[in-house]
């Protein structure tokens, strides 16, 4: 199994696809690799898809100590896998927990990224810190003590699941098998020390404000954890795009795997080409026709 060793002794298992411009794909929090087999499926055919197991998902290793996981260090293992592989640029594209990652990469290696897809993030960012602390420790409590089978019910039938679970009954079926093979160990890590401590995308606009890497933010319109940051976001990066899919959760990329390849293929194509844009200025505001 190939596997790429961070600056922090962890090996990560990886998996690769196609030649080309790289693209780097980052998965959630309830999935793992498998979550992108219809993206590398489409991409892989004028692309090199690097796709990689987050520490905590086994055959990547599954540290004991919290400690060792954080969100910088999600974004560390991304540069680490793409060091291992000698690339030197790639587009970042994430979703959920992997979004952050490639929203916080942006921010800290934009000389690595072409592009950064950050999708289905901003959730917790609406809590205060101490009611964020506090739910997501219950929730390492819960993998800790019933294992992924109890917290599972409950975690993969939420409300921004629902819509996955509607359309496609049995892709659904397959997302929620791949959720109890994982570990509970790395779950509860994760929420520990990734989601836990990770700060509210609002925390960020300093940074935000002056980004110039190339941004696609991608929500689900019934993703409402979501929604708010989302526009947010939007307002804020001056190199961002904003797709809304719609009647759509948290699982966009498995939800409706068309309009997100589409969408995303546009975004690239359009960076690749050089034509891509920053927001005109002049575009913002609430004014009709520029009349005060």
């Amino acid at each position: 199994m190939p596997h790429a060793t961070t600056d922090d002794d962890v090996k990560l298992y990886y998996e690769e696809a196609g030649e080309g411009t790289p693209i780097i794909f980052i998965h959630e929090f309830a999935d793992d690799l498998r979550t992108w087999e219809q993206q590398v499926q489409y991409f892989a055919r004028t692309h090199r898809c690097i796709l990689f197991n987050a520490r905590g998902y086994a055959p990547s290793d599954i540290p004991e100590d919290w400690e060792m996981y954080s969100q910088m260090r999600a974004v560390d293992d991304v540069r680490d896998v793409l060091k291992h592989l000698d690339i030197e640029m790639a587009h970042i594209l994430g979703l959920s927990m992997g979004g952050f990652a490639s929203l916080h990469f942006g921010l800290n290696y934009p000389e690595m990224a072409y592009s950064i897809t950050v999708a289905g993030c901003g959730y917790g960012s609406g809590l205060d810190k101490q009611t964020w602390k506090d739910e997501t420790t219950a929730v390492a409590k819960a993998f800790l003590d019933g294992g992924m089978a109890e917290v599972g019910a409950a975690y993969v039938s939420g409300p921004t699941r629902v819509q996955f679970e509607n359309k496609d009954p049995r892709g659904y079926d397959a997302f929620v098998k791949r959720f109890h093979e994982h570990s509970a160990l790395g779950a509860a890590n994760t929420f520990l020390g990734v989601q836990g401590r990770r700060p509210s995308v609002f925390e960020l606009e300093d940074g935000l404000k002056k980004m110039i890497v190339p941004c696609h933010i991608m929500t689900g319109d019934e993703d409402e954890p979501c929604l708010e940051p989302n526009l947010w976001l939007k307002r804020t990066i001056p190199s961002a795009w904003l797709s809304v899919l719609p009647q759509a959760g948290h699982a966009i990329n498995l939800e409706e795997p068309m309009l997100f390849n589409q969408l995303t293929a546009e975004f690239f194509r359009s960076v690749e080409s050089g034509q891509f844009r920053n927001r005109d200025p002049r575009s913002v505001g609430r004014s009709i026709a520029g009349v005060r």
